[in-house]
């Protein structure tokens, strides 16, 4: 092909590519959550999500299309992965550690975007917060300070004298087992209290957790935060009032009943991914994205469900409550 040819061809097709824009050509989306694999909808904070891309002009439908595969380890998980993956989107969505390390597993090429996953470097999903590298980034809940130690004091101000705490964790969130065999046992020594493992990889085994909990005498609980237990709020805080265990969960709409939260704000994790996924689209490579740090906290303490746990509630932590419900 002479080179005014050449010219002429490359200029045609990248005419031609803008008017497939203007006509709203679709990009695709893989969504990957880790759930009761029911097929059920988003919850609040990944409506976020997708708010936030419509936001940016991307609209479900008219010029991307997500595909979404809510999924419960270990069954469903790989099965969902490897859907995603074979549909070759141009951008996979990966909220919490499982979602994101089956889907780094799975592609070296596809760019992925994760949330919510307290150390994406101790994981190996990322070389470095600041520089990624490879095909992965997202937004971490990490912490400079030692944020599990800030909730169990918060939940001891709540629960004076309270030295035995159950903490509620998922086996199967990779994050948690490198905190449980690392991090827990010189925790519960530094502070003196005897922390009390309870796990639920389904959403079944959370009664016989909370019924563990209290067998060993617990004088509250921690849910550590995981998608599982996000998606079953209601249910445990039912499971909470039931055994009449004083609770700290991580995640805002757990205030609904619950006592306290005290957490990075959910919504707004998935409002800077939306962000990140619409950098990706229009051509950012996920290596030149830092991983990001949450910067909004908020603690919420649920006055009633105190009262009905006869706890009161000391002045200096409603002072530092962002939103107290009466």
């Amino acid at each position: 092909m002479k080179r005014r040819e050449f010219i002429a061809a490359t200029a045609a097709l990248l005419v031609s590519r803008r008017r497939s824009w203007a006509q709203g050509a679709r990009r695709r989306l893989g969504f990957l959550a880790i759930g009761d694999g029911s097929g059920r909808a988003l919850n609040q904070a990944e409506r976020v999500f997708v708010d936030t891309l419509r936001s940016l002009g991307w609209g479900e439908g008219k010029n991307l299309v997500i595909e979404y595969r809510f999924s419960q380890p270990p069954d469903r998980l790989p099965a969902s992965v490897a859907d995603l993956v074979a549909l070759n989107p141009d951008v996979l969505v990966a909220p919490g550690p499982q979602a994101a390390m089956a889907l780094k597993s799975a592609t070296a090429t596809i760019p992925i975007v994760f949330v919510g996953v307290a150390d994406p470097v101790q994981l190996g999903l990322v070389q470095g917060l600041s520089r990624p590298g490879g095909n992965i980034t997202g937004l971490s809940t990490m912490v400079p300070d030692d944020f599990l130690a800030k909730r169990l004091e918060i939940l001891r101000e709540l629960v004076p004298g309270a030295s035995k705490i159950a903490l509620l964790v998922n086996p199967d969130n990779p994050m948690q087992r490198h905190y449980l065999a690392e991090e827990i046992p010189s925790m519960a020594r530094r502070l003196g209290i005897v922390l009390l493992i309870v796990g639920a990889t389904r959403a079944e085994e959370l009664d016989a957790a909370f019924a563990s909990a209290a067998a060993q005498h617990a004088n509250a609980i921690i849910d550590f935060g995981d998608p599982l237990t996000y998606v079953e709020a209601p249910r445990i805080i039912a499971l909470a009032a039931k055994y009449h265990l004083p609770a700290m969960y991580l995640f805002r709409h757990y205030a609904n009943g619950g006592l306290s939260v005290y957490g990075a704000e959910a919504g707004d994790l998935m409002r800077r991914a939306g962000g990140y996924v619409d950098k990706i689209l229009k051509g950012t490579k996920p290596s030149e994205l830092p991983v990001e740090r949450p910067t909004k906290f908020e603690l919420v303490i649920n006055m009633k469900t105190a009262k009905a746990l006869g706890l009161t509630v000391s002045p200096s932590l409603l002072v530092r409550a962002d939103e107290v419900i009466e």
